[in-house]
This record gives C-alpha cells, sequence and structure tokens, in this order.
C-alpha cells in the first residue's frame, strides 16, 4: 500500500477543525499508520520547505507554522497520495471547490489548514523527516474488505 504525510497546520489547530478533517480522511476509508501532535522548529521548517526558501514569503510562513503545533499524520491505501491531494482541493482556499477541505473551511493561499505530499516519491522523502520508524504502525484493517475489493488491494 502507498503512504503519504499529511500535516494539519496551526490554523486547523486554532479553528478547531482538527477532528473534521481527521474524519474525513478516516471516513474515505484511509489507515492512520502515524499521527502525532509536534512543534515544528527551524531547522525541520528549513528543511520542509527548502524548494520555496528563495521566495519572498519563507519567513512569513515559517513564522506561521511556528505559531502553534502541528499534527502531522501518515496515511496508508490505495493511491492515497492522490486522493488524499484530491480531499484537501487546490492550495488557495477560496479556489477550491466545495466538498473539499480548504473549499469548505479555507478562504486564504497561506491559511489553508492542511499539507498533503505532493508524490510518491515526495512522501518518502517527507514521512521519515516528520516520524521515526518506531511511530510508524503495521496493522490489519478489518474493514479493508468494505472498502477495496480484493484485486484492488496491492500485494
Amino acid at each position: 500500500m502507498e503512504r503519504t504525510l499529511v500535516f494539519l497546520k496551526p490554523d486547523a489547530l486554532q479553528r478547531g477543525l482538527t477532528g473534521e478533517i481527521v474524519t474525513r480522511l478516516e471516513r474515505k476509508g484511509l489507515k492512520i499508520v502515524g499521527m502525532k501532535m509536534m512543534r515544528l522548529g527551524e531547522e525541520l521548517l528549513d528543511e520542509h520547505y527548502a524548494h520555496i526558501s528563495h521566495l519572498w514569503f519563507f519567513n512569513e510562513i515559517k513564522d506561521y507554522m511556528k505559531g502553534a503545533p502541528v499534527i502531522a499524520i501518515c496515511l496508508e491505501g490505495v493511491d492515497v497520495v492522490n486522493v488524499v491531494r484530491g480531499m484537501c482541493g487546490p492550495t488557495k482556499g477560496s479556489d477550491a471547490p466545495p466538498g473539499t477541505i480548504r473549499g469548505d473551511f479555507s478562504m486564504a493561499n497561506q491559511f489553508n489548514l492542511i499539507h498533503a505530499s505532493d508524490s510518491v516519491e515526495t512522501a518518502e522523502v517527507e514521512i521519515p523527516r516528520f516520524f521515526r520508524e518506531d511511530e510508524l504502525f503495521e496493522y490489519d484493517m478489518e474493514n479493508l474488505r468494505f472498502i477495496y475489493a480484493d484485486r484492488e488491494i496491492p500485494e
């Protein structure tokens, strides 16, 4: 099964939307294999946002992300990266369609509630950035047979 990293940003916690967002992810049929609350420090933020470090808003984003804890979540499922990206909606909340997390709860570009890995390759880099191996769990999800047909579950 594929894995992805999600984190609920400080605005999700401040606005009391953590439970709503996690519920949506679970109801979709995604398996939580890791979840924790954490504060993001300077070094981790520099690493995670290195790809935008040259942009004018880099320090603004870092300050925002240090403003409150985040909830880091590792999810597992078939095509989970694309599924979660679709559930999130476009980055700018006012552009996101109703029914998506950002479309239902966000108006802004920066205050957009949730981060999700943008590819399987990115997820493979991001997951160990936020989770040690002993913080990720293997377990049988008993309702899996009601989420996927047997032929849809990869070996």
